[in-house]
């Protein structure tokens, strides 16, 4: 009887949560799309010449470097002067987020359109600097697959649970419609190099001409998607008292902001742009993304981001190298990556080993496949946390060497090059909205796989099978050290991936 009754009680009680909390209707949001490019601006001035010079081309410069990355958007937002349109995953207000924050609020001052759209999962403690960059009447800010319930959002997977588990993973910085940064930064102190603690190993691209506007493009879909709300009808007004600017650290008041803005003047990318010189390589460019109702499991399987790439980059003829820090290939991955090794292609893949994921119970998706793809002839290399290299310029913070990769790429007979948003997981597959760029450059191409090369062989275990049992092989100047189990992981560390490994959760991961 109590047991019914408790039942009773706990059914009543979700029902009345799910009935008293709705989202806000999105009838009457305002409509706005990408501004026109323009040559009257400084970005045009600087652009169109170059651009006209290369019809149909768009030019595209790396960034691996997490100041230059940090330069690049930092620059955009202090030379727009028509729009700024910016998409994030995560976003935070910590040194490097509050800075740009207060990049996007000066561009408004000066008269900049700023269009913020953030997805909701990791906004909790944005709430006040959203509501303050909201309030300004050029700024508007819309929060991508939003929670009901502001404070207790575990309600929302309790309730709601097949949206709230899909989510806009997107990452784009576009200025005036003429220069735009995408690739696996979010933003944070991990992705620029701003912190003494783990570094996130990533890689961007800063893209000028034709594939500009397709990015603009996108951004204008998911701005107008039905899962795109206005900030001003998720939160309460802000109280009169509350200050009129996010909180950003005051010029010169910090040692840490006085070093980061000095390591950042001296960033290779900022003194390639000042002299006009960066290094444009000219190539087509594909921008590919998910249709954003992908995020309310509308979208068609063949609008996903995963079938767009199959439909334009061609068949590995002899390599394919992939770096993907959440490598969880699935039983139809690991078929497709192991048949293309039957078949001569020279497949090697880059991920996270146990002790530098940051992520473990996505790992446990990812440790049952290794046999198998090992067996047929895959080549698997997996980051160590420590770096081999030596102390530089990047290790501003403390001198820390520790990383985790996160960059999301893949070669093509060193003729291709894939840059973007998307870990080669199921979540980013069918859950998650992603996007990136295909790049048909043999430059760029030949001079990611050389990195690669270089990386695994100092900075990776090589894993291996042999008579069936798994080992590590870790370089070092000494020569070669064998890990008969995951290198520097903790018993209590392996042991939760192993039980995670045997559950049926691959779906979630």
């Amino acid at each position: 009887m109590k047991a019914g009754l408790l039942r009773l009680c706990a059914a009543t009680g979700v029902a009345l949560l799910c009935a008293c909390s709705k989202l806000p209707t999105l009838e009457g949001r305002s409509i706005s799309v990408a501004v026109p490019e323009s040559d009257e601006t400084s970005l045009g001035v600087a652009v169109q010449p170059l651009r006209h010079a290369h019809p149909g081309l768009s030019g595209i410069v790396a960034l691996p470097d997490g100041h230059d990355a940090f330069a690049a958007r930092a620059t955009l937002a202090d030379a727009a002067q028509r729009s700024l349109d910016v998409q994030y995953y995560i976003w935070r207000n910590d040194l490097s987020g509050s800075l740009l924050f207060d990049a996007l609020r000066r561009a408004a001052e000066r008269g900049v359109r700023v269009r913020l759209l953030l997805d909701d999962h990791n906004t909790r403690d944005l709430d006040d600097v959203l509501r303050s960059l909201d309030a300004h009447p050029n700024i508007e800010v819309r929060l991508f697959n939003p929670f009901r319930h502001r404070k207790w959002r575990v309600l929302d997977y309790v309730t709601d649970f097949s949206r709230v588990n899909r989510r806009m993973h997107n990452k784009s910085f576009t200025a005036d419609n003429q220069v735009t940064v995408i690739g696996g930064r979010n933003v944070g102190d991990e992705y620029f190099d701003a912190t003494a603690g783990v570094l996130f190993v990533d890689l961007d691209v800063l893209a000028i001409g034709s594939v500009v506007t397709q990015v603009s493009s996108d951004f204008d879909k998911y701005w107008a998607s039905d899962s795109a709300y206005p900030l001003d009808r998720l939160l309460p007004p802000r109280s009169r008292d509350a200050d009129s600017a996010p909180s950003v650290p005051p010029e010169g008041s910090s040692d840490a902001v006085r070093a980061y803005r000095q390591a950042i003047a001296q960033s290779a990318f900022v003194r390639d742009l000042q002299a006009r010189r960066l290094p444009f390589e000219w190539a087509r460019t594909e921008f590919v993304s998910d249709d954003p109702a992908k995020a309310l499991g509308r979208a068609a399987s063949s609008d996903y981001l995963w079938a767009r790439l199959r439909r334009v980059v061609p068949p590995a003829a002899t390599e394919l190298q992939l770096v993907s820090p959440y490598f969880v290939p699935t039983e139809s991955g690991a078929a497709f990556f192991s048949d293309m090794a039957r078949r001569g292609v020279r497949v090697s893949i880059l991920t996270n080993s146990l002790e530098a994921t940051d992520v473990p119970a996505v790992h446990s998706g990812y440790v049952r496949w290794r046999e198998p793809l090992l067996a047929a002839g895959v080549c698997l290399f997996e980051l160590k946390r420590e770096s081999a290299a030596p102390p530089t310029r990047h290790r501003l913070f403390g001198g820390s060497s520790s990383s985790s990769l996160h960059a999301k790429t893949f070669v093509v007979d060193r003729s291709l090059l894939f840059v973007g948003s998307f870990n080669f997981d199921p979540r980013s597959a069918r859950l998650n909205t992603e996007l990136g760029f295909v790049i048909h450059s043999p430059t760029l191409a030949a001079t990611a796989a050389n990195i690669f090369a270089g990386r695994v062989q100092t900075r990776a275990y090589s894993v291996q099978l042999t008579d069936g049992r798994l080992g590590w092989i870790e370089q070092r100047s000494e020569g070669q050290l064998l890990h008969k189990q995951e290198p520097h992981a903790g018993f209590w560390r392996r042991l939760g991936v192993s039980v995670l490994s045997v559950l049926p959760i691959e779906w979630l991961l």
